[in-house]
């Protein structure tokens, strides 16, 4: 069996992990070293207060730099968990099409705060989330001729409700999606 290298130019190492004779490898200054995790993180992209908590604990910076560094980066604007959140539901909604209950449940499990992700939320226009679900459907409705209605309705109200939109307007938007279409056009 041949044994795998790694191409040429790359280092077979992951990104997460820091190169050797990193700042981060120095245990000496735990500041530093936390300024440095927090800054290569922050390069990929925005990153949550919490997800910077939880990269510092995992590489064993004490607590208390930790939180002296992350308070830090926040007064200068490095971390800035509304701003993080009001991106996210933009790009969220717009991209995938997530209602508000989805993107709310996306943020609270990256740490956000529930004031921040509320503040998020308030941006969304009903109409357009209205407007996303029915591109939703009809997206999908493309690839369901020959289904049964009522199968094509079952599979349909499943596809919003794992997108977070509530019952009460899937069955809305699903019912004017089917009833819209013409006789020869019907599942």
């Amino acid at each position: 069996m041949r044994d795998r290298l790694p191409a040429p130019g790359r280092s077979g190492r992951s990104t997460s992990e820091p190169p050797p004779g990193d700042p981060e490898d120095d245990p000496g200054d735990p500041e530093q070293v936390a300024r440095q995790i927090c800054l290569r993180l922050l390069t990929d992209r925005a990153r949550t207060r919490t997800e910077l908590e939880t990269a510092l604990r995992k590489r064993d910076v004490p607590d208390e730099v930790a939180a002296g560094v992350l308070d830090r980066f926040t007064e200068v604007g490095l971390i800035d968990d509304t701003a993080y959140a009001q991106a996210w539901v933009e790009t969220r909604q717009r991209g995938r099409g997530l209602a508000r209950r989805a993107l709310a449940a996306e943020l609270r499990r990256k740490g956000v705060d529930p004031g921040a992700v509320e503040q998020a939320l308030d941006r969304v226009d009903p109409e357009a989330e209205r407007a996303a679900a029915v591109e939703l459907v009809r997206k999908r409705l493309r690839g369901m001729t020959g289904l049964p209605p009522e199968v094509a309705a079952r599979r349909l109200h499943g596809m919003l409700a794992r997108k977070g939109y509530p019952a009460e307007l899937a069955t809305a938007v699903v019912r004017a999606e089917l009833d819209g279409l013409e006789p020869e056009q019907s599942l």
